[in-house]
């Protein structure tokens, strides 16, 4: 069930939200002892909350589109007495005196929050293989990893543990568990969503998003979650458009740009047609869709992973101390930054406005830019290396290489849905846009959604 479904069925009375709570909770009791997506539920909490927002609504008080609807968020949302554990031994027992910003403006829009998902440790990885708390399973494949580090909430959406839930993308954590779990989720522009109350991985790259069953729903929820907010001193002043997309919404003379260079190199054949299928039918929907050539994306990538190393490793300088408390993966990627020179740092940083400028001039020609978000489906628990055009490539590197330099740059972007491959996996198309054209993003999205 979408959010849109929900919301309209609770309008005319066919259900509550007492009995939306309840239904994911039943999800997650018959799902997450196999597929781990929570780390923490919280099912008394949740259904004395719902109870009371079908009070309200009795009354004649609707909050919203999210009112009475359950939704997650993923364990790096600071949330008033309940334990936000940012998937490590750190933070095990940490219980905030207070909301991050998201947390707050979901719960003032009436969103039931049924549980904290699971997560990579600090949400420094793409497996959500938490050392601490165990592997987060991929719904469709319980072999295979759900994609990270918001592993648990791509996993909790896939399978109607929640109708919305909450991850964060430093380079590409949002869209990677959408992609391997078969759901939608946005990356919004920098500053578009509050990161107040959220525990940092890096200072400069994190974005706050939701991941959801549909466009619609992303739009909705992403209306809820979009605004400045004075305590995130880079939080946006740009004015929020209106996100959801109308009834019969039309992709004619919007430009496409499909790229000729770096997106389509070393991608799963059946992920590259899905792809390249979508764009043939928006061109038959009156969509002008155009071969570009991007700018360096390997070097915005190298820029992306210099930043992060520093930054990261900058965050959790305080922990180090106690190697003990962090998982090996995590902590060779610590030790890496703390090897990063301050002149490469202040290179990286002055490159990256080197590259954004050269991005910006792709919106004279397009409106959005089509790729894939991964170049690979789901691979299995444990694996270091998956193959990619005749190449082994290490799943990390591999499974970021597509989407981190969006991060860099800073633009919004929208994963989503393209299909199945031979063995049943979901693939996933990306589609970016130009700072705060998330409105473009969703129609453009509802459209290619009556296309899959």
């Amino acid at each position: 069930m979408t959010i849109v479904e929900a919301a309209a069925l609770q309008q005319q009375g066919k259900i509550s939200s007492a009995e939306l709570t309840q239904s994911a909770l039943q999800a997650v009791a018959a799902r997450n002892i196999r597929l781990n997506a929570f780390i923490t539920v919280l099912e008394e909490q949740a259904l004395n909350q719902a109870r009371r927002l079908d009070a309200e609504r009795a009354q004649g008080t609707v909050r919203g589109p999210l009112h009475g609807i359950p939704v997650a968020l993923k364990d790096v949302f600071c949330t008033r007495r309940v334990r936000t554990t940012v998937g490590s031994r750190i933070w095990a027992d940490h219980v905030p005196n207070y909301n991050s910003a998201v947390a707050d403006r979901l719960e003032a829009a009436g969103a039931v929050l049924i549980g904290k998902t699971g997560m990579h440790e600090l949400a420094y990885g793409v497996t959500s293989n938490n050392p601490h708390f165990g592997p987060v399973r991929n719904p469709w494949n319980e072999d295979c990893i759900p994609g990270g580090s918001s592993g648990g909430s791509g996993a909790s959406v896939a399978t109607g543990m929640s109708l919305m839930a909450m991850g964060s993308d430093t380079g590409g954590s949002i869209r990677i568990p959408a992609a391997y779990c078969g759901t939608v989720g946005i990356k919004p522009t920098t500053g578009r969503v509050s990161r107040y109350g959220v525990m940092p991985l890096d200072f400069t790259l994190d974005h706050m998003g939701p991941l959801t069953a549909s466009v619609a729903d992303a739009a909705l929820s992403l209306q809820v979650l979009a605004g400045h907010d004075p305590r995130d001193d880079s939080s946006s002043r740009e004015p929020v458009d209106e996100y959801l997309p109308q009834p019969g919404a039309s992709i004619r003379m919007l430009r496409i740009g499909l790229p000729e260079n770096f997106y389509f190199d070393r991608v799963q054949p059946s992920i590259a047609r899905a792809v390249r299928r979508l764009a043939q039918l928006a061109e038959s929907e009156g969509a002008i869709v155009k071969p570009v050539r991007v700018p360096d994306m390997a070097a915005i990538n190298t820029v992306g992973r210099v930043i992060l190393f520093a930054e990261a490793s900058a965050t959790m300088m305080p922990y180090l101390k106690d190697r003990s408390l962090f998982g090996a993966d995590v902590l060779a990627l610590l030790d890496q930054g703390r090897l990063i020179a301050a002149t490469d740092y202040v290179q990286a940083q002055r490159l990256r406005r080197v590259f954004q400028r050269e991005f910006a001039q792709l919106w004279s020609e397009i409106d959005i830019l089509l790729t894939p978000t991964a170049p690979n489906t789901a691979p299995p628990i444990g694996s270091a290396e998956v193959e990619l055009g005749g190449e082994q490539e290490d799943v990390r590197l591999a499974a970021t290489r597509l989407v981190r330099g969006i991060n860099v740059l800073g633009l919004p972007a929208l994963a989503m849905p393209c299909g199945r491959d031979a063995a049943g996996m979901p693939m996933s198309a990306q589609l970016i846009g130009k700072p705060f054209a998330e409105a473009t993003l969703f129609r453009a999205g509802a459209v290619f959604e009556t296309f899959v």
